[in-house]
């Protein structure tokens, strides 16, 4: 069976681009460095370049993605989402209605939504979201517009209350990493640790170290 919106959490890793923290390397080439480490679910979140520019980005992520079998979802550019056929679309809070991407995206792109509080989650589950982000669970300073950091107390609540795929996020690194799965957190997002490493390679298959343990 391939991605479908049902499964496309089914992994513990999701990464995301951030180009300014990837060492002056492109997102496709530290996009090719996730895959060949065996990630297989990638977000393209790049707020600042031009429509045209991140277009070509995830037409060439999309080819790799598919090509490695692994999950493509572009962040808040639903048009984009669309042209390149990705996986899934991830929106916040503030953007379009999770009603009205349906409508756009058709039914079989993932849609996901970010949530920061019980409220949100309730909200997002009954909108019909097939999945949610769950945090900021520390203070994180990969986005502008970041929320304060909710802690464990919110994913605690989703992991007792609510059955609906979800991804911690938020602020995540080695060190703290083992602490979010004994959490409950079964897919954790992770940016900065992950593309701002010279060797990538080693610090997925050591981020999958501890998550393993941390689950023992």
């Amino acid at each position: 069976m391939g991605i479908t919106r049902q499964n496309i959490l089914d992994t513990d890793l999701y990464c995301l681009t951030a180009e300014k923290f990837s060492l002056g390397r492109s997102n496709v080439e530290v996009v090719r460095a996730m895959l060949d480490a065996g990630v297989k679910l990638v977000q393209y979140r790049e707020k600042e370049k031009k429509a045209g520019a991140k277009l070509e980005e995830c037409r060439a992520i999309r080819e790799m993605t598919r090509e490695a079998g692994a999950a493509f979802v572009v962040n808040d550019d639903i048009d984009i989402a669309i042209l390149v056929g990705a996986d899934g679309v991830h929106v916040g809070q503030e953007d379009l209605p999770v009603e009205e991407v349906r409508r756009l995206v058709g039914p079989d792109m993932a849609i996901g939504l970010s949530t920061h509080s019980p409220e949100q989650a309730r909200d997002a589950i009954r909108r019909g979201a097939d999945y949610i982000g769950v945090g900021p669970i520390f203070r994180t300073y990969t986005k502008d517009d970041v929320v304060d950091p909710v802690g464990f107390e919110y994913l605690d609540y989703v992991v007792a209350h609510h059955d609906i795929p979800f991804v911690a996020i938020g602020g995540i690194k080695a060190h703290n990493l083992g602490e979010v799965v004994r959490h409950g957190a079964r897919c954790a997002a992770l940016v900065t640790e992950i593309v701002g490493e010279t060797n990538i390679s080693e610090k997925i298959t050591a981020l999958r170290k501890t998550m393993k343990a941390a689950k023992e």
